[in-house]
C-alpha cells in the first residue's frame, strides 16, 4: 500500500517533472498543426457548463462535421470526469470517499489526480493540501459573516487537515481521520481540461482552445499559424488593462482573492493556508504557466499560499514552469521567462 509520509519530502525537480509528464498525457510535446496553402480552415467553438463553471472550446479543422464530432466526444469525456472528481456531486467517487472516509477499487483517474495533488503537497511543502475541505466548509458556513470562526470549530478543522494521512493503493483510497475531506477544486478542473485536450489529439485536432474557469490549455496556433493570445484577469476593477501574453502548446491557471471571496475586503477567501486555517494575506493573484493545467493548478494554489518570494523561487526551479503574480499593493513580479 502507498502512503504519504508526515516527514516532508523533497523531491527532484526533473523526477517531479517526469510524474507530471506522466499523469498530464494531454501536455506531451505536441505536434503544431502547420496550415498548408490554399487549405480553407474551419473554426468551431462551443460552451458547456462543467465543475461549477464554463467550458469554452475552440477547434481549427478542416472539416467542420468532423470538429463537431471531436467537440462532442471531449465534452462527453470531460462531463464523465466530472462524475469522479467533484466534491458537490453526490454520487461522484470523490463525494463517496468524503462520506465514508474509504473509497474501494478507484478510478485510474481519481488516483492519478490524488497522486499529483500528493506530488505537489510534497514539493511546496505542504502549501498545497488536498484535505482542507473541513476548513473550507467551515468558512464557507459563516461566509459574509466577517469571517471569525469559533475557535473550537477552527482547531477541530484544522487537526482534521493533513495530505500525509490520505492512504493510496490500486484497491482503495483511505482518510486516516474521521472527518476528514478532500476538496479536488484547486486540481481537478485542471486535470480534467488536460484530458479533453487528449480527446481532441486522438481525433486529430492539435490546434485547440480548452478553457474551464480561467484554467486553459492552448495546443498549436490559430488560423493564420500565430500563437494564442491570452488575457490575464486583473484581480482588482481598477486594474482596467489586463496583461497580453502569447504561449503555444501550453497551460495557464490563475488563483486570486477575488474568485471565490467571503468577505467584501477580499481579505477572507477559498484559498486557505492549510496550517493557520486562514487565507494568505500577500498576493492577490497568481498565474502559472506549465506543461499540464492539473500542474499550473495546482501550483497557482500553492503560490498563493507561500507567497512573492518563495513562490517564485520555486516555479523558477521548476523546468518547464514560470510563474507571475500581484500582491495586495497591486504590484507586479514574475519569474525570468514568464513573458518570453
Amino acid at each position: 500500500m502507498e502512503f504519504m509520509t508526515r516527514k516532508p519530502v523533497n523531491l527532484n525537480r526533473r523526477r517531479f517533472m517526469q510524474i507530471v509528464a506522466v499523469a498530464g498525457t494531454a501536455a506531451g510535446c505536441w505536434k503544431l498543426g502547420l496550415f498548408g496553402a490554399g487549405k480553407s480552415l474551419q473554426k468551431v467553438r462551443r460552451s458547456q457548463p462543467i465543475m461549477g463553471t464554463v467550458l469554452n472550446l475552440t477547434v481549427y479543422g478542416q472539416d467542420r462535421d468532423a470538429c463537431e464530432e471531436a467537440l462532442v466526444n471531449t465534452i462527453g469525456k470531460m462531463m464523465m470526469l466530472e462524475t469522479h472528481l467533484s466534491r458537490h456531486m453526490a454520487e461522484s467517487e470523490l463525494a463517496e470517499l468524503n462520506r465514508n472516509s474509504l473509497l474501494v477499487n478507484p478510478s485510474a483517474d481519481l488516483l492519478t489526480v490524488l497522486r499529483l495533488a500528493e506530488n505537489i503537497s510534497k514539493t511546496t511543502s505542504g502549501a498545497f493540501d488536498v484535505t482542507v475541505l473541513p476548513l473550507l466548509q467551515m468558512h464557507e458556513s459563516i461566509r459574509g459573516e466577517n469571517d471569525h470562526p469559533d475557535e473550537q470549530d477552527l482547531m477541530t478543522a484544522r487537526g482534521l487537515v493533513g495530505y500525509e494521512d490520505v492512504y493510496l493503493s490500486e484497491e482503495r483510497v483511505h482518510l486516516a481521520k474521521e472527518g476528514m475531506g478532500i476538496s479536488l477544486d484547486g486540481i481537478g478542473k485542471g486535470y480534467i481540461v488536460d484530458q479533453g485536450v487528449s480527446v481532441l489529439r486522438t481525433h486529430g485536432f492539435n490546434n485547440v482552445y480548452v478553457e474551464a474557469g480561467g484554467d486553459l490549455m492552448v495546443s498549436g496556433r490559430k488560423d493564420n499559424n500565430s500563437p494564442w493570445c491570452i488575457g490575464l484577469r486583473p484581480p482588482r476593477p481598477q486594474q482596467n488593462k489586463p496583461v497580453v501574453i502569447e504561449v503555444s502548446n501550453k497551460a495557464v491557471a490563475t488563483s486570486g482573492d477575488y474568485l471565490q471571496a467571503f468577505t467584501p475586503d477580499l481579505k477572507h477567501h477559498h484559498i486557505l493556508h492549510p496550517t493557520s486555517g486562514f487565507s494568505p494575506q500577500e498576493l492577490a493573484s497568481c498565474t502559472i504557466t506549465a506543461p499540464t493545467v492539473a500542474l499550473a493548478d495546482g501550483l497557482a494554489t500553492a503560490v498563493m499560499v507561500m507567497g512573492k518570494d518563495d513562490g517564485l523561487d520555486l516555479i523558477q526551479s521548476m523546468q518547464g514552469c514560470e510563474g507571475y503574480v500581484v500582491d495586495k499593493q497591486l504590484k507586479h513580479s514574475n519569474t525570468a521567462g514568464f513573458f518570453t
